[in-house]
Parts: C-alpha cells; sequence; structure tokens
C-alpha cells in the first residue's frame, strides 16, 4: 500500500481534510502516513488528530508516524509515494506583518499577498530554498514519488521544482472547483441549472472562466445581464457584494476569474490606487485581509483543538483534489483535475516556462494536463502580466542575484502602478533586511 508524507503537518486542519479524506478512501486506508513538521507541538497536536480519526474511521488501519525536525526529514521522505506539501516558511509572524507592514511605509497596500504583489515576492524567496531541499531530499529517497503542492505562490514554487529538480509535481488549489458555482450563487442562478460544465485555464489565481454552460446552452449572456444590473446596485447603495471585483473585471474582459475578489484586486493595478482611493469602498476591498485572518485563525485555534478531540472528532471526503489524485494514480482509474503543471506548449499564447492551471488527466501514468491552445488574447495579456513576476522572482531565486528581485518587483502590475522605480528599490532592501536569516544571501 502507498506511503503518504505530509510536509507541514503541524497545520492540523488541513492535514486533517487531506489524510481524512485518504482515510475514507478504500485504495488509501492501509497506507503508511509519514506527519513531518518541524514545530513539535504543532506535530504532536496534528498527530493525535490524523490517528484519533484513523481509529475512529478507519478501524486503526493506516500506519501513522510522527518526524520532527531537518534531521528526520529524510527519514520521513524515504519511501514515499506521494508526498504533500503544505508548508509556511516564515509564518504570520514576522514574515507575514514584514511583508504588509514595511510596504505600507511606502504606501503600497495589500489584500492577501500570497501570490504575486510585494508580498508575494517574498514569500517565493523565502519558500523556494526550503522546498527545494524537500525535493533535492526526494530525488534521493523517493525519486518516483509524485508532490502533490499546496503551498502558495502555486506558479512560482511548483514551476521552479519542475525546472530545477526530476521531482513529478503538481500544484493543487481549491478555487476551480468552486468557480462556476459561486458565480451562480451570487446571481441567484444556481438552482435553475440542471446540467452544469464548465471549462477553465489559465494560471493559478488568474483562471478564466473560458465555458459555462447548462445542458449545452452557454450561460455566458444571462450572467453578466443579471452581472450588470446587480454590480449597478452594489456600487451605488450602502449594501456590498463579496465578489464585486471579479464580476467588474468579467464585464470589462468577458469572462470570469478563478479566485476571489480580494485576490484579484491586487493581480491587477485598476483597484488599489491612492490616487483613486473611493475604489476600496465603491467595490468592497478589503486591506489587509490576510493578517485579519491569521489573527481570527490563531485567536480560534483554542476552541478548534476541542472539536478535534474525542466522539467529536469526525470526517466526510470533501472536494480537495489530493486523495483523488493518490486514489487515481494508485488504482488506474481515471480522474480529471484543475492542476498547476509546466505550460510546454498547454497554452499556446503563454511562456512554455511558466506554470498554468488546466485540466489534466490522472492515471497510473501520473498528471497530464491537456491542450488548450490559445486563450483569449486579452486574457493571456492579464496572466503574462502576472507570469513576467513569477518568472523573475525565480530568476532571483536560482540565481542568487538581486537585480532580480527589483525586476519582478519593477514589473508587478499593483506595485509598478503606485510606486517609482526608486522607491521600489528602496522596498525591496528593506524587505531583505528585515527579513534577515529568513532569506538566503543575494549578490
Amino acid at each position: 500500500m502507498p506511503k503518504i508524507t505530509f510536509i507541514g503537518a503541524g497545520s492540523t486542519v488541513f492535514a486533517k481534510n487531506i489524510l481524512g479524506d485518504s482515510l475514507c478512501t478504500p485504495a488509501l486506508q492501509d497506507s503508511e502516513i509519514a506527519l513531518y513538521d518541524v514545530d513539535k507541538t504543532r506535530l504532536g497536536e496534528s498527530a493525535a488528530v490524523i490517528r484519533g480519526l484513523n481509529k475512529k474511521i478507519n478501524g486503526g488501519r493506516a500506519k501513522i508516524k510522527t518526524y520532527h525536525g531537518t534531521r528526520e526529514r529524510r527519514k520521513a521522505l524515504t519511501d514515499a509515494d506521494f508526498v504533500v506539501n503544505a508548508i509556511q516558511v516564515g509564518r504570520y509572524e514576522p514574515c507575514t506583518i514584514t511583508d504588509f507592514e514595511v510596504a505600507k511605509k511606502y504606501g503600497l497596500r495589500q489584500t492577501i499577498a500570497d501570490t504575486i504583489g510585494i508580498g508575494g515576492i517574498f514569500r517565493v524567496l523565502r519558500t523556494f530554498p526550503v522546498m527545494l531541499d524537500f525535493a533535492r531530499d526526494m530525488e534521493k529517497v523517493c525519486p518516483d514519488a509524485w508532490l502533490l503542492n499546496y503551498t502558495n505562490p502555486m506558479c512560482a514554487l511548483t514551476g521552479g521544482i519542475l525546472r530545477q529538480t526530476e521531482i513529478r509535481t503538481v500544484g493543487l488549489c481549491h478555487s476551480v472547483q468552486v468557480c462556476a458555482t459561486t458565480l451562480l450563487r451570487n446571481l441567484d442562478m444556481l438552482d435553475e441549472v440542471k446540467d452544469l460544465q464548465w471549462k477553465i485555464a489559465g494560471i493559478n489565481h488568474m483562471a478564466w472562466l473560458l465555458e459555462i454552460t447548462d445542458g449545452g446552452k452557454d450561460l455566458y449572456p444571462e450572467i453578466k445581464k443579471r452581472a450588470r444590473k446587480k454590480l449597478a446596485e452594489w456600487r451605488k447603495g450602502p449594501d456590498k457584494n463579496f465578489d464585486m471585483v471579479r464580476l467588474y473585471m468579467m464585464l470589462n474582459f468577458g469572462y470570469y476569474i478563478t479566485e476571489s475578489s480580494e485576490h484579484l484586486s491586487e493581480y491587477v493595478p485598476y483597484f488599489i490606487k491612492s490616487q483613486y482611493p473611493e475604489l476600496i469602498e465603491e467595490f468592497n476591498i478589503p486591506l489587509d485581509e490576510y493578517p485579519r485572518r491569521c489573527i481570527k485563525q490563531i485567536t480560534r485555534w483554542a476552541e478548534q483543538k476541542k472539536s478535534l478531540r474525542g466522539n467529536k472528532l469526525t470526517h466526510e471526503r470533501g472536494h480537495e483534489y489530493g486523495s483523488y489524485i493518490m486514489e487515481a494514480i494508485t488504482t488506474g482509474n481515471p480522474i480529471v483535475i484543475g492542476g498547476n503543471v509546466l505550460n510546454n506548449g498547454l497554452i499556446t499564447n503563454l511562456p512554455s516556462n511558466a506554470c498554468v492551471e488546466v485540466s489534466c488527466l490522472v492515471d497510473k501514468n501520473g498528471v497530464q494536463g491537456t491542450y488548450i491552445g490559445d486563450l483569449p488574447e486579452q486574457l493571456a495579456a492579464l496572466n503574462r502580466t502576472n507570469i513576467n513576476t513569477q518568472l523573475l522572482t525565480l530568476e532571483a531565486a536560482f540565481t542568487g542575484k538581486k537585480e532580480h528581485i527589483y525586476h519582478a518587483a519593477m514589473l508587478d502590475p499593483h506595485t509598478a502602478a503606485e510606486l517609482s522605480i526608486d522607491d521600489i528599490r528602496k522596498l525591496c532592501d528593506d524587505l531583505i533586511k528585515e527579513h534577515g536569516t529568513w532569506l538566503p544571501k543575494f549578490k
């Protein structure tokens, strides 16, 4: 039976979701599960939850072991068939706080800061070296394993591992599965649709709902009609909607996007603008959203722990792709997922060395991206503005040259729209200094 190694197992709720799904899957119920983290306390909490879940819903069939610290990392990875990566290097404190607070000194405001933008750039720079170490260990002790990456920034990290190592890797996000239903539910259309089908392609957090149909009937005309009416009301009135940025971008560029409005608002130069401060309220843009979520999650954790004990502990298989991929590769029963893979001509008007999010066939052969062809040119153009920053951030990570950090920031759409070149360089220097040993040395 397969061995599943979970890197970053101290993320208890997420580990419960992915491994709980696995324990609900017949082909994976006898697995060996290796839990690895550098935080011994959180690792112990997660192990207690997974062991309890294994006993309650799986009859204790899975074998569960824990591994703590860098010295035991290779042991955790040895002979793994699947490696799930869910690390956060630097955590909320100090590194996320640094990403937000130093940027604010320059008047640069962010919402999530985990994908691109100045926060996304520095998250790559501190995370990629750690992931590369994992992958180098994998090349030695489990070279045929599949790395399932859930850590952001998804495109840059997944693409970096695919370009720098021989490890078979796919990046996974949950925004694809819920994109079409979120749109329809928000416009009061979901209950009207009987045979929903959709097609999505682009890059992670900026993939496009290229088609949405009900039994073959194109739903976009009605979607746009309702969105136009509702958006006009929300922009003028006191009642705001959670998804105004995405709907507005759809009406201007033609297609809905996979990731949320709080994310999208900082991927483009149109919304968070010091020159037009009224846009923040008008489009309901939640500045500093990720720090708020982190604080709430930290506060809520004590209460969450109680719900993950004893008779309260339960789980049903969810919609995260992880267990379905492991099941398909193990059994050979094919499925289709939305995955992040190296482009290599799948989307023909995006760079071949970019990481793209497309439908992928999964079976005994692994994860195989499907051919898309050209995206509508305006969508490819928006994707390329984000890809530019991703690829140059990777150049900095690959070469250790500070100049590429500057290049990445200078080409970031939001940063470039707000700051001068001189201030961008100063901001990068300040962030390098403040991050200290969380970053490798750049020359």
